[in-house]
């Protein structure tokens, strides 16, 4: 069996151009609209990835397989999420990989957390608090979305009263007052474990290093990211004119 197949209730991304591409559900019977036309379910399932398909007004699609990023693309967001170019740094800096358990507050619509989910899998697990049961509950149908609620623990309960969690790989925050949490943290981390805040301004930067020193942590690193992204084409190829500069600070931290 040709295991690039395309079955009835596996996921497509209908691919057009960068700006115009479809993250689908496809289901025996069920017809796809897009502003490219419409797509019969019935005509993709068999296909292979990687063909061409035609709406019924002849616009062409390419039928690819989705990778995460292109599941984060659909989450509804009803909080601001953190950028890739942020995610990508925490996950690498944090150490977090296949088998950790860490803890992250607060969920809002679960980009972070289904972040860490995918890289902890399949033996890690992620605990992620939040005060607000509706951001719980989006964050939830977000998860189930792309598939990895299986590896989170969603907790409705505020972490400036305690981590419940102990000798835990990572504690991640992206909170306003993350220094209210760092004895926890500090309870919760195993040795060697790494603090972790997202911060949008330099004074909650000061406040949550200051924080970490009192407590003996080692290792802290505080950074702001940029990522420009380049306009290539034959003889005119140069940075693009517009890209997203200040997104957050990023604190990291050691226990010993």
């Amino acid at each position: 069996m040709n295991k690039d197949r395309i079955k009835d209730g596996d996921y497509v991304l209908l691919y057009y151009n960068r700006g115009k591409k479809f993250l689908v559900k496809v289901v025996s019977g069920e017809k796809i609209h897009t502003h490219k036309g419409i797509v019969d379910c019935d005509s993709i399932i068999g296909r292979n990835y990687g063909d061409f398909i035609k709406t019924h007004v002849g616009e062409e699609f390419i039928l690819s397989k989705p990778i995460f990023p292109d599941f984060l693309a659909k989450f509804k967001r009803t909080t601001q999420v953190i950028y890739p170019k942020d995610l990508a740094l925490i996950i690498f800096l944090s150490g977090v990989g296949p088998g950790s358990i860490v803890v992250e507050a607060g969920t809002g619509s679960g980009f972070l957390t289904a972040t860490l989910a995918y890289y902890v899998r399949p033996k890690g697990k992620v605990y992620s608090y939040e005060v607000r049961r509706e951001f719980l509950e989006i964050a939830k149908r977000n998860l189930e979305l792309c598939g990895l609620l299986d590896y989170v623990v969603l907790k409705h309960k505020n972490i400036i009263d305690g981590i419940d969690e102990e000798n835990v790989d990572a504690v991640i925050l992206d909170m306003p007052n993350p220094w209210d949490v760092v004895e926890h943290a500090k309870n919760a981390l195993k040795h060697g474990g790494v603090f972790v805040s997202f911060l949008p301004t330099i004074n909650q930067v000061e406040k949550v290093v200051e924080k970490l020193r009192e407590k003996n942590f080692i290792e802290i690193l505080s950074l702001e990211s940029f990522l420009r992204k380049i306009k290539v084409k034959r003889g005119e190829t140069r940075p693009e004119t517009f890209m997203v500069a200040h997104t957050g600070y990023l604190v990291f931290a050691r226990k010993p």
